[in-house]
């Protein structure tokens, strides 16, 4: 057991004194500073987000399935509508990363199958421009957020023990990742830091 001895309050009352098992909390966690609390509090902020259901899993992955939809669509238009000499190569990569996503949907769709679920239908949004740049730069934006999301789709289904599922997903995001430098080369810029995953 460990003894917790808080401070005296402003209106004179004794002090406190809270008893906690090793692997608990005590009851000021916010305040107090034992090396229990802080372990406690490390691992929870660690795995926040983590532990979830099967059913949770297949509403995630169909949002996943949702941004290759959108990133198929997207990749299919720019690499016909973009225009210019300077252009000519990047059309031509777009038009590959189209047939890419493509495989990813499909593997993401195979896996909300495996899982009980019936793969989604709708795309997200498609944000289209005559600014060559622009869609470039949205295509980058895209590949920025499904990265973030599959970064955090891994680690959740290693929690879930679906050690197959995270394989695939990491085959997945080593091609993301392949599209996020393309697109950064064509724009001239360094790649961006990850975007944080979402909670």
């Amino acid at each position: 057991m460990v003894r917790l001895a808080g401070d005296q309050g402003s209106q004179g009352e004794s002090n406190y004194v809270a008893s906690i098992k090793i692997n608990q909390v005590c009851s000021f966690p916010d305040a107090c500073l034992c090396c229990n609390c802080k372990r406690i509090m490390a691992k929870e902020n660690t795995t926040t987000g983590l532990n979830i259901t099967r059913e949770q899993m297949i509403q995630l992955l169909n949002e996943d399935l949702a941004r290759e939809y959108q990133a198929i669509i997207a990749y299919t238009v720019y690499s016909q509508v973009i225009k210019g000499a300077e252009y000519t190569d990047i059309a031509r990569e777009l038009e590959q990363h189209a047939g890419e996503e493509l495989a990813h949907a499909l593997k993401i769709a195979k896996q909300i199958d495996y899982l009980g679920g019936m793969p989604g239908v709708m795309p997200k949004p498609v944000k289209t421009s005559s600014d060559p740049v622009e869609m470039l730069r949205a295509d980058l934006e895209n590949e920025r957020e499904t990265v973030s999301h599959y970064r955090q789709r891994i680690r959740q289904a290693e929690a879930m023990g679906e050690f197959a599922l995270s394989e695939s997903l990491r085959s997945i995001i080593v091609q993301e990742q392949e599209h996020e430098i393309d697109l950064c080369d064509a724009l001239g810029i360094n790649v961006p830091l990850p975007k944080k995953a979402p909670g």
